[in-house]
């Protein structure tokens, strides 16, 4: 009798927000605010339950956190407690798959993602937490009250591209596959942290239009608008759940799937939804790949954006690729506006790629003759010298927007009162140490954290006797 070929399963996938004050014991009456969201976890929970797990691979966003990798926990024991919160008397322990780890390892590394390997000596060198962290412990918590008979996975993700993030996904599908095991997937997250002043950041109105967007999203179990989501918006949001949901497009997205919201509200000022998606079978081979479909749209994306970009923009992608292609710098061009050629002013040129910063070089003051030339220094140094990045490579071109910014001539000023974030920037100083930030960034939504920024990167403790001046900018795109 021949045997029969065990495969792995994926039994359905799970977004839970992971507010700490929902737990009773933490919330002490607050909690009630959140109620339809503790309704919906309870739920949730109790569909894990009916659906017995052999593993949860649970994906947050609040364990360690690195650019260029994501972590995955390596412990034989998973463990963790609340006492950041005031109960560490609430310890939640959980067996880790490590078969399953090391497949997603292996198969990750196949597909060109890093993955740190955390545990408690990885920890110690890089200054990062072993221990699970709020964003997996507020959804396991619950679980935990309607099943045991389960192992963990704990994933931090990382901040990688959107494609790198699905491509990884897909490296978790394959790797469950080729394994007996039945799986459920949670994506750890809260949505916007900016729906009102009562949040953790200030108001600002993008947060609406994220949550409603994500939530429409999930409803219609459109991975592929999930993959391809304006990562500006998501920023301007304050948000910390897109990219959990990312990885949780790549595991899913060859299934038909059977996607239900149970619950949204913003109580606190941050966005909570929780939602479920069913696998209802799988997509015919001839399905179109979603990575075809995201490359589709970057493309037109980028192809509309270099149709639209204004000459100073022009400039300072040309003189990039040319440096990094021909690995010298481009001669100035003759055919400058008058502005370009003959006017002087200190110039950012700032660098993004997949939604992300890529780098950013500027002069406070002119070191030019003329603005174009600025431009041009700037434009090759942002890609090359920014010490918080590695030099851009010229695979990379194709991928990055550029922005320039025109600064006018500083002004000395007395008080933040003077300040706003949207309209000026800061230059703070004193003696030899001096810190720039400028005006309307992204994340950057009140004057005390523009001003608080800027300190740091001047190396200024707050309590110092410094000085301010403030700038106006013009922005080309």
């Amino acid at each position: 009798m021949k045997g029969v070929d065990k495969m792995g399963k994926i039994l359905g996938a799970y977004l839970f927000p992971h507010p700490p004050i929902i737990l009773e014991e933490i919330g002490k009456g607050e909690e009630k605010k959140a109620n339809k969201t503790i309704e919906g976890v309870r739920a949730l929970s109790r569909d894990i339950a009916t659906k017995s797990p052999s593993t949860i691979i649970l994906i947050t966003p609040h364990g360690p956190l690195f650019r260029d990798a994501v972590s995955i926990s390596i412990e034989e024991t998973l463990k963790g407690d609340f006492g950041g919160f005031g109960h560490g008397d609430i310890i939640l322990e959980f067996k880790n798959n490590i078969k399953l780890v090391k497949n997603i390892i292996n198969n990750s590394l196949d597909e060109g993602i890093m993955v740190a390997e955390v545990d408690k000596s990885f920890a110690r060198e890089y200054g990062v937490e072993a221990k699970l962290d709020h964003g997996a412990l507020v959804p396991l918590y619950f679980v935990d009250k309607e099943s045991k008979n389960y192992k963990l996975i704990h994933i931090t993700y990382g901040l990688l591209s959107p494609k790198d993030l699905y491509k990884f996904g897909r490296a978790i599908e394959k790797s469950i596959v080729d394994l007996d095991e039945k799986v459920v997937i949670i994506s750890s997250g809260d949505l916007s942290h900016k729906l009102s002043n009562e949040g953790p950041y200030s108001y600002s109105p993008y947060g609406k239009v994220f949550d409603e967007a994500i939530v429409n999203i999930i409803k219609s179990g459109s991975m592929e608008d999930i993959i391809s989501f304006d990562l500006e918006l998501a920023e301007r949001a304050g948000e910390c759940g897109l990219r959990s949901l990312m990885i949780m497009a790549g595991i899913v997205n060859k299934y038909k799937l059977k996607p239900e919201v149970l619950s949204y509200e913003g109580p606190f000022g941050v966005g909570y939804c929780t939602a479920k998606i069913d696998i209802d079978g799988t997509f015919s081979p001839k399905e179109p790949d979603l990575l075809q479909i995201i490359e589709e749209r970057k493309r037109r994306k980028m192809d509309e954006i270099r149709k639209n970009e204004s000459p100073y923009v022009k400039l300072a992608r040309e003189s990039l690729e040319y440096f990094i292609r021909e690995k010298r710098p481009m001669n100035p061009l003759l055919d400058f506006s008058d502005e370009l050629m003959n006017v002087k002013k200190g110039v950012f040129v700032t660098l993004n790629k997949d939604g992300m910063l890529r780098g950013c070089i500027g002069t406070i003051e002119p070191t030019e003759p003329s603005i174009g030339l600025e431009i041009m220094k700037n434009a090759v140094a942002a890609g090359t010298e920014d010490p918080r990045f590695d030099p851009v490579e010229e695979y990379e071109l194709d991928d990055i927007i550029y922005s320039v910014d025109v600064l006018s001539a500083p002004e000395p000023i007395k008080s933040m009162e003077e300040l706003d974030v949207e309209k000026y920037g800061v230059i703070v100083s004193l003696g030899y140490r001096r810190g720039l930030l400028l005006p309307n960034l992204e994340g950057i939504d009140t004057v005390e954290e523009q001003v608080s920024i800027a300190l740091s990167k001047a190396n200024i403790r707050p309590d110092e006797p410094y000085t301010m001046e403030r700038f106006e900018v013009k922005r080309y795109n």
